[in-house]
């Protein structure tokens, strides 16, 4: 957890550059990015998301960020679906397997496509947070992979508790999540 200072610290210029919101390539790729962590980290880097926000929120930017905590996401949909205070009742009658099997049917990608959709605006980057948070009812890959039909020009940077070696997500270091390799490593 050493270095986790300095690699945060490489986050604002790397998202002041053009490159970053022009999404160029080698290739005009997607404008995927991953900043891999150790799980010990995950308070340091959220107030670090924080302080980049608020650093980009200055008069005249034309960076406007937007993050999506996935987990604040499926709390906000399920208190809209009005199955909120169900939720507890099922894992209290059904158990924990009841209550994962339903929440994995219903939690599908396409339904935080559609909230992060509506609440883009005219946001120019996605922060993507809350992956440790809500699993296992939601999985980082598959989110990427659905949300590229939605943002194929918005930059997108995943706060990833774990490590992503350019091909492959392993949630805190021990669940390998999927093959993803459309995402950059944000920071080495």
């Amino acid at each position: 957890m050493s270095n986790i200072y300095g690699r945060l610290d490489k986050i604002i210029p790397k998202i002041k550059e053009d490159k970053f919101i022009d999404g160029r390539g080698l290739g005009n790729e997607i404008s995927f990015y991953v900043f891999d962590y150790e799980p010990q980290a995950e308070l340091i880097v959220r107030d670090y998301v924080e302080h980049i926000k608020k650093y980009f929120t200055y008069e005249g930017t034309d960076r406007k960020i937007i993050e999506f905590d996935l987990y604040k996401l499926l709390i906000e949909i399920t208190k809209e679906k009005r199955i909120f205070d169900r939720i507890f009742q099922m894992e209290e009658r059904q158990g924990k397997d009841a209550l994962f099997k339903a929440m994995t049917t219903f939690a599908k990608p396409e339904v935080f496509l559609q909230k992060i959709k509506e609440q883009m605006g005219d946001h120019n980057v996605v922060f993507l947070t809350g992956v440790g948070k809500v699993y296992p009812f939601v999985r980082s890959h598959n989110i990427l992979n659905n949300l590229q039909e939605v943002l194929d020009k918005t930059p997108v940077i995943m706060f990833f508790p774990g490590q992503y070696d350019g091909q492959s997500l392993q949630l805190f270091s021990k669940f390998k999540d999927d093959n993803y390799y459309r995402a950059f490593r944000l920071v080495e």
